[in-house]
């Protein structure tokens, strides 16, 4: 990373007419701030973390344009109590956070039936349709092409009782125009020899991308942000004030100064911590914090050759630069509890089940990570404008999509703040929709 990090005093002495500030510097934040330089504003990123040190380096890395359907759906709901008793599952909600999730869960419920489930499905498809084109303008611009890999995705089934779920998937997958095809046998383990053998069938996604490292690529968008005269602090913000002329951001550093900056437009990126600040400007959003976790092992980033999906264990297996990652789980947890420590084993028992020979290695090494997805009941970010003051945006809210759908957003923001037509509408994206 890049030490171009300047204190707030020496933004408030030097960049007087600094004109558009980003909060929040994981993917989305910083694929906003890159886009707002090239509409010509001078741009302040702003996070209280390293830029792409939060949510946005612990993902799997891989642009899930096949994932279209919202996290509740009539069918979810139906394997919902399976899921949730079964304690190598991926949902849980922490004991001690099931009061607060309550609400969440009540939205969610009511986001999960038949008809908003279906407007959520095409909402999501269009911004996926849109996203790996923009993920190639986005790198292209900063000469960082290679870091997005056409490489494959492989949907598999443990048992050959489930055929039936790989065929509905693909004529799902077909009534979109996702191409897939189905495989198994001596197919399946041509493309993933490493793959237990004990499984018996998969659906093949040729056309999914990934990127070669999250954290890797939220280091090359900040690099040539900071190359393109971009500003960075590293401050909490502790209020927004805004008015018809400008927005005023309130900053506390580690240090406890506190300064106030002035900026003709501010845009909201801080994931799950933008609650409060929306909060400050009589929005109420019902952001929660979906805690996911992830097992790396550094040495074994060749092992597989695709993204890999676990139908039956609801895990993501993919190759990265860092390593190979396993990621999984769905927690309604917050920000301040502790991990469970007990689902990173649940993730290496699972990982063990798909890639036995991985477990043999008599020196396996690996690292342990949890996140938090800013996830809202509806699995739709908001895309959109404060209803009252146009010169404060947002863009956040996109649960397991936040890698895949960073380019895309950013594009459809900027478009909304210069009052061009977006490729995409937006109207289902509203910050006001709860």
């Amino acid at each position: 990373m890049t030490e171009q990090t300047h204190t707030m005093n020496q933004v408030c002495d030097t960049h007087s007419t600094t004109r558009f500030a980003v909060i929040g510097a994981g993917v989305v934040g910083l694929c906003v701030a890159l886009q707002a330089q090239r509409a010509g504003f001078h741009v302040t990123l702003i996070d209280s973390n390293e830029p792409g040190k939060s949510t946005s380096y612990g993902n799997a890395g891989y642009l899930a344009t096949e994932v279209i359907d919202p996290l509740g759906t009539p069918d979810v709901l139906r394997a919902a109590p399976k899921l949730w008793l079964n304690p190598k599952g991926p949902i849980c909600t922490p004991l001690k956070y099931v009061t607060k999730a309550a609400p969440w869960y009540w939205r969610f419920l009511k986001a999960s039936q038949t008809e908003p489930a279906q407007r959520g499905t095409k909402m999501i498809h269009q911004l996926n349709q849109a996203a790996v084109a923009a993920w190639h303008r986005t790198l292209s611009d900063i000469g960082a092409d290679s870091m997005l890999i056409k490489g494959g995705h492989l949907v598999v089934w443990q048992t050959a009782d489930t055929i039936n779920e790989a065929d509905q998937l693909i004529d799902k997958m077909r009534a979109y125009q996702i191409p897939c095809e189905f495989v198994a046998g001596k197919a399946l383990a041509e493309l993933e020899p490493e793959l237990s053998k004990t499984l018996s069938h998969a659906v093949f996604f040729p056309e999914v991308h990934r990127l070669s490292d999250p954290y890797a690529v939220c280091n090359a968008l900040f690099n040539a942000f900071m190359q393109r005269g971009g500003d960075f602090i590293t401050a909490r913000v502790t209020a927004l004030n805004p008015d018809q002329d400008r927005v005023n951001v309130d900053l506390t550093s580690d240090a406890g100064l506190i300064s106030t900056l002035s900026f003709d437009q501010v845009s909201v990126c801080g994931g799950v911590w933008s609650k409060s600040l929306l909060q400050q400007v009589g929005l109420d959003v019902p952001l929660e914090a979906e805690r996911g976790y992830h097992v790396t092992f550094p040495d074994d980033q060749t092992r597989i050759h695709h993204t890999i999906l676990s139908a039956d264990r609801k895990l993501v297996l993919s190759p990265l630069g860092a390593g190979l990652r396993a990621v999984g789980m769905s927690e309604i947890g917050g920000v301040d509890l502790p991990p469970i420590q007990k689902r990173f084993k649940v993730l290496r028992e699972h990982t063990q089940s798909l890639l036995p020979d991985l477990f043999r290695k008599p020196d396996l090494q690996s690292s342990e990570w949890m996140g938090h997805r800013p996830s809202l009941p509806d699995s739709l970010p908001v895309i959109d404008q404060h209803p009252r003051f146009a010169r404060l945006s947002f863009a956040f809210g996109h649960q397991h999509l936040g890698i895949t759908q960073a380019a895309i957003t950013a594009e459809l923001l900027l478009d909304k703040l210069q009052q061009k037509t977006p490729s995409v509408s937006l109207d289902a994206l509203r910050v006001d929709r709860f």
